[in-house]
């Protein structure tokens, strides 16, 4: 049996040396380890805790190290991390093996450095004293960088910046999309509360504690997919009919293309598109194993004008490519991002909305969506595109008790407990 400590110090060096995502590294370590449920449970938690927490740990490494962070080999550096970790954030795992096994982990030139700044820490009674200045303080509790928190509040003010920041834990829940092409939303619930769970339903979505694996079933046969209830929320402002034409201009992995088609009764006909033509097999992977058989797939930049789509659809939804600030209770990995990157999405972002919308039929829908929370890729690039396109105009909707304010709504985790989402609604009307 391997050893869920060393898999999840294997995965946070190649986290930091190799750029990785953090939900593709835990996929392909859980698929390729041989762990009991107990250790997939325990590497999970702690990959996903050291990278939730990384500022924080770096913060009290930096305390009791005398070499500076960026001097210390990076696998010694995440060893140190993973102890700190265990000790401060895990209440059930005693001091003396999360000192042990850290120090099991390093190699004989570390090994002395390594055990010296646990025992240390423990010695000085695993507390943390935090800077007294407000978003310091933050920062590092939260661990979130200072440019990312000064981008929240420049957004949204310092209230929902802050509600934001402390909404990063995860709450557990799995979100499930019911397949009513197969089944119903009543057989589902009963089928989940017959194992022993209390799910949270709404409409055509459902919010289950229990893990993947207790649900594998459902999933194989096609029953239900993940959905997170944001995402679904965005399928249902485009509000897909049947017998018509969509176009999902950034596909991938499929999940509006699912839900839009579900809502369509699997008649008419949507084009999954995706910039990169070896994800467009999970769609339709994914599409069979739901009894779908009206999406076809398109390799095709979102960017690039295709005179083939010219006028053709009834609907088209960008869900373009964003700085993900709206996952990053899931993906702790994206606080990390430089902010040079963000800064140069919004002209992807509108590059791919001005271009789609020339494939909108006249009196057609155009929904722009990211899963992001900041201006300027959300409400900045619409208000932009609404100025310099007078043939659109913003749409307003209203999704049970979420009502846009000129065609546009954002959802917040820490107000609506969901992903955090933008999206917009807008009608060709020439």
């Amino acid at each position: 049996m391997e050893n869920p400590r060393e898999l999840a110090l294997k995965s946070l060096v190649k986290t930091d040396t190799q750029s990785v995502f953090s939900n593709l590294e835990i996929n392909t370590t859980l698929e390729r380890a041989k762990l009991n449920s107990s250790d997939r449970g325990l590497y999970t938690a702690l990959y996903l805790g050291v990278l939730e927490k990384k500022m924080s740990l770096d913060y009290v490494i930096s305390k009791y190290s005398n070499i500076p962070l960026r001097e210390i080999d990076v696998e010694a550096l995440n060893i140190l991390r993973l102890g700190i970790y265990q000790l401060y954030y895990m209440d059930k795992i005693p001091d003396y093996s999360a000192t042990n096994e850290s120090v099991n982990l390093a190699n004989k030139k570390t090994k002395g450095f390594i055990n010296a700044i646990i025992r240390s820490f423990i010695r000085d009674g695993k507390k943390i004293e935090l800077p007294k200045e407000k978003w310091l303080r933050v920062s590092i509790e939260y661990s979130y960088p200072m440019e990312i928190i000064e981008l929240l509040i420049k957004s949204y003010g310092e209230d929902i910046a802050y509600g934001l920041i402390t909404k990063s834990e995860n709450e557990g829940l799995t979100s499930l999309r019911v397949n009513t092409l197969k089944t119903n939303i009543q057989d589902i619930t009963y089928t989940l509360v017959a194992r022993e769970d209390k799910p949270v339903c709404k409409g055509d979505i459902i919010k289950t504690t229990l893990p993947i694996k207790d649900i594998k079933d459902l999933l194989d046969l096609g029953l239900v997919f993940v959905q997170d209830e944001a995402s679904r929320i965005c399928s249902r402002v485009v509000n897909a009919q049947p017998n018509e034409v969509i176009l999902d201009a950034c596909a991938c992995p499929g999940g509006k293309a699912f839900s839009m088609s579900i809502d369509m009764e699997n008649k008419g006909e949507i084009v999954a598109c995706d910039l990169h033509a070896n994800k467009l097999s999970l769609i339709t992977k994914g599409a069979k194993k739901l009894g779908i058989d009206i999406i076809t797939t398109k390799e095709q930049n979102g960017k690039a004008y295709n005179e083939e789509f010219y006028e053709k659809f009834d609907r088209v939804l960008c869900d373009v490519p964003c700085s993900g600030l709206g996952i990053i209770f899931k993906k702790p990995d994206i606080k990390y991002k430089s902010i040079d990157n963000i800064n140069n999405l919004p002209s992807v972002q509108y590059d791919i909305l001005s271009n789609c919308a020339k494939y909108v039929k006249k009196g057609g829908t155009l929904v722009y969506s990211t899963c992001t929370l900041n201006k300027e890729e959300n409400e900045n690039n619409v208000l932009k595109f609404l100025s310099e396109n007078d043939n659109f105009e913003a749409l307003d909707f209203q999704i049970d008790n979420i009502k846009s304010q000129n065609g546009m709504y954002t959802l917040m985790p820490h107000i609506n407990n969901t992903d955090g989402f933008f999206v917009a609604k807008m009608k060709r009307v020439k």
